[in-house]
C-alpha cells in the first residue's frame, strides 16, 4: 500500500493558516500531489516535497490568504473557526480581515522578538507546524532513532542556521535576532526534520546530506534577513532540492582507473 499522498497529505496541512478555506486547501492539495509527484512518475520519482509545491501554489495564487493569520482564541471559540473555512470562492471575502502576525513577521516588520519559552511550547500565532518547536523535535528523535530519516540533514539544517545568526547576532544585536529566536520561529523545525528529509528528493550520500542541509540553512538565513518575505524555509528546501541531485555529484568520491560514462 502506498501511504506517501496520506503523508504528503498531513504535512501540507501543517503549513497552513489555520483559517484558510477548504477549497483552498483541496486545491492546493491538487496541485501539489500532481505536480510535485505524479508529474515527475510517481511513487519514488518526485524531484520536489510535494507538500511544499502545493504551498508554494498558494502562496503564488493567494499570497493575502496565505499571510493571513486568525488571533488566538479560547477553547470554546473554535466553533466558531469552520464558518470561515467554507466560503465559497469569490462569493465572500476569503479571510477574516482580525489576524495576528506570526513572530517571524512582527520581529520582520516591527523588529518585535517573542521570547523563546514561547515560541518551544506552541504559544505563538502561526500554523499548526509552525507553533510548537519541542513537538516536532520530540518526533523528529523518534524517527532517527528509528532510522526513517537521515540525522545529518535536520542537525546540518538547524546548525548552519544557529552558527549563521549567532555570528550575525553577535555583529549586530539590535538588527539581527540571537539564534535562538531563528531556530524555534516560524517552520524551520518542521522543515528540517519532516520536508528537507524527504528520501526522494534530497541526496543519498552522507556528505551530500551535510552539504545539502547546510544550504538550506544558508538559504533560510539569507531571505529571512534580507528578502521581503519574513520566511523562507518553504523557497530553501524546493531550492536545495532541484540541485541534490549535483550536489551528490560533487560530493560522491571519484572512482579512479575507470572511464568517465
Amino acid at each position: 500500500r502506498d501511504w506517501s499522498v496520506t503523508i504528503t497529505g498531513l504535512l501540507y496541512g501543517l503549513t497552513l493558516p489555520p483559517a484558510l478555506p477548504l477549497w483552498m486547501v483541496a486545491g492546493g492539495g491538487i496541485i501539489g500531489v500532481a505536480m510535485g509527484k505524479f508529474l515527475f512518475g510517481g511513487l519514488g520519482y518526485n524531484a520536489f516535497n510535494p507538500a511544499l509545491v502545493g504551498r508554494a501554489f498558494l502562496q503564488a495564487a493567494f499570497p493575502v490568504a496565505m499571510t493571513s493569520w486568525s488571533p488566538a482564541f479560547a477553547a470554546d471559540r473554535f466553533s466558531q473557526l469552520p464558518a470561515s473555512t467554507l466560503t465559497l470562492p469569490f462569493a465572500a471575502p476569503v479571510y477574516d480581515g482580525a489576524s495576528g502576525a506570526t513572530p517571524l513577521s512582527l520581529f520582520k516588520f516591527d523588529g518585535q522578538l517573542t521570547a523563546t519559552p514561547d515560541l518551544l511550547l506552541g504559544l505563538t500565532n502561526g500554523s499548526a507546524g509552525e507553533t510548537c518547536a519541542v513537538l516536532i523535535l520530540a518526533g523528529g528523535l523518534y524517527l532517527a532513532a528509528r532510522r526513517m530519516l537521515n540525522w545529518r540533514i535536520p542537525v546540518a539544517v538547524l546548525a548552519s542556521v544557529a552558527l549563521l545568526g549567532w555570528g550575525l547576532h553577535q555583529l549586530a544585536p539590535a538588527e539581527y535576532p540571537p539564534p535562538g529566536f531563528m531556530l524555534c520561529s516560524g517552520g524551520l523545525m518542521l522543515g528540517a526534520v519532516y520536508m528537507a528529509t524527504d528520501m526522494v528528493a534530497s541526496p543519498i550520500t552522507n556528505a551530500g546530506c551535510v552539504v545539502y542541509g547546510a544550504l538550506i540553512g544558508l538559504l533560510v538565513t539569507v531571505i529571512r534577513l534580507w528578502g521581503g518575505m519574513p520566511e523562507g524555509v518553504m523557497y530553501a528546501i524546493l531550492l536545495a532540492n532541484a540541485v541534490s541531485p549535483h550536489i551528490d555529484g560533487l560530493v560522491r568520491p571519484r572512482v579512479f582507473g575507470t572511464r568517465r560514462a
